[in-house]
């Protein structure tokens, strides 16, 4: 197993969960659009994730909630750039990740200090991602969906989905590895083109993914697998998402995409002295 990540030539080690705290450069995320947009307040939310304990800080332009069109690469750009520029001036020690679906966006923001591609279409929505991963030679988070952001909820099928997904990730691996890509993080995609019972049974069996001996991360926070089951607005699902947090430490995860880091922290804290009682 994966235990440390090359951070653009600083190690992130892996001997306990680390936590990637979410910066939405957007005014249409489903939680947090239009929030951190400028770079005053992104700046503030940084500073709080950080001293909270985030241990990477992960930057998106372009929403992926179900529905969300897909933007122009010029504005994707234009959001992401002059945020992780200022969070580079600042937060010099702070580990970034850039949230996008392009080669582009991703040299640009890997230029700027940058130093990990998250990519939720896996490389399928761009033919030169992987290529480009591999020059800049980051971490990549390698994410499962079915369908594309706009069209992925419509109607999720799958006859089995953890051996699909399971079949996915070693597919995608192969080519990532051609391409010299070294740092590969897993992630299943809750949400990403799945029911809610769909979502239930990767979080069940997510175990079966250390087959892999790649780190898996878990983006859990504040989804509709979350506030639908329990009836709440995503306001009121931070309670739910602690919940699964734990859930997914305990099947294996290293890694949770969160919006609350605080509380994220609290979750590992606990988990970490469970496993050492």
């Amino acid at each position: 197993m994966l235990q440390q990540l090359n951070m653009g030539g600083k190690i992130l080690t892996l001997d306990e969960p680390k936590i990637m705290g979410i910066l939405n450069a957007t005014p249409d995320s489903f939680y947090d659009g239009g929030r951190h947009h400028q770079a005053s307040k992104a700046l503030q939310q940084v500073e709080k994730m950080l001293a909270n304990g985030a241990d990477i800080i992960d930057v998106g332009g372009m929403s992926s909630r179900p529905g969300a069109k897909i933007i122009d690469v010029k504005e994707e750009k234009s959001r992401v750039v002059p945020i992780i520029q200022s969070i580079q001036k600042h937060f010099p020690e702070a580990f970034i990740s850039i949230d996008t679906i392009r080669s582009e966006v991703a040299r640009a923001a890997i230029g700027e200090g940058a130093s990990v591609v998250n990519d939720i279409s896996a490389g399928k929505l761009d033919d030169l991602m992987y290529k480009t991963v591999g020059e800049l030679k980051v971490p990549y988070v390698l994410m499962h969906m079915q369908g594309k952001p706009e069209t992925m909820q419509e109607n999720p099928n799958y006859k089995d989905i953890g051996l699909e997904v399971l079949d996915f990730f070693i597919q995608e691996i192969k080519l990532l590895r051609e391409q010299g890509v070294k740092d590969i993080i897993l992630d299943p995609g809750f949400g990403f083109g799945k029911t809610i019972e769909h979502n239930y049974q990767l979080l069940k069996n997510l175990r079966d993914f250390l087959y892999l001996e790649c780190p898996l991360l878990a983006g859990l926070s504040r989804k509709s697998m979350i506030y639908k089951v329990l009836e709440v607005e995503p306001e009121e699902a931070l309670n739910g998402t602690t919940a699964l947090h734990m859930a997914a430490l305990m099947k294996g995860a290293k890694m949770l995409r969160v919006h609350d880091v605080k509380e994220a922290k609290e979750c590992i804290c606990l988990y970490q002295m469970m496993n050492g009682a």
